[in-house]
């Protein structure tokens, strides 16, 4: 089962790649992991994008597209895998077709979670991670039980930059849309997007997940 997850930034997606990656026996793949790991292995895709991250470059699409096809070679990624992250653009998913078509494999859905823009700026500036063991909180709607300081570890709370300021999540919302919302449509024609709405507790937003997933 070879799935994508695909939302705005906020939408929930780590929450929900948790979840699938319990309920199903998949690995789940966010693009900063691959890079980190391409990069420690020193594979020929991870050297080329080191050379463009350590000169504080974008990586470009024909060494991502490496990564990603060195990354799905993998055994863990025989009976599939729950790309988080990628593809980001149309001409992404269309690189990603073609690796996984000479694999002779298939993207079999691709789980769009949808949530109204003033619900995910409401949830972005409210977020706090455990800087030890990396568990979000959200001031308003998932509090820890003492401020600033994680409920699992006891580890110090702290705010990312990008979730400071509401003018920077309004950008980042809208660099979603323009760039990543069109591979909704991509991926509709193809047959294969599932869309999901995210804005209901995270349990319910899964049992829908589930359900769709389980009749591939």
């Amino acid at each position: 089962m070879n799935v994508i997850l695909m939302g705005p930034p906020g939408a929930g997606k780590g929450t929900q790649a948790e979840f699938i990656k319990t309920a199903f026996p998949i690995p789940h793949i966010s693009t900063g992991d691959m890079f980190r790991v391409a990069v420690a292995e020193g594979t020929p895709m991870g050297i080329k994008a080191k050379e463009f991250m350590d000169a504080g470059k974008l990586v470009p699409d024909e060494v991502t597209i490496g990564v990603v096809k060195e990354r799905l070679a993998k055994d863990d990624c025989a009976q599939g895998f729950l790309l988080d992250g990628f593809p980001r653009t149309v001409p992404q998913a269309e690189a990603l077709d073609e690796v996984l078509g000479a694999m002779g494999r298939q993207v079999d859905a691709v789980v769009d979670i949808q949530v109204p823009a003033s619900i995910l700026l409401e949830r972005m500036t409210g977020r706090v991670t455990c800087k030890a063991c990396k568990t979000v909180y959200h001031l308003k709607f998932s509090p820890p039980a003492q401020a600033g300081v994680c409920d699992h570890c006891q580890g110090e709370l702290v705010q990312r930059s990008d979730d400071n300021e509401i003018a920077v999540v309004e950008n980042r919302l809208k660099v979603y849309e323009e760039q990543t919302a069109i591979l909704a449509d991509y991926y509709k024609n193809q047959g294969c997007l599932v869309a999901v709405d995210g804005n209901r507790d995270t349990k319910e937003v899964f049992a829908d997940i589930k359900a769709a997933l389980e009749k591939i």
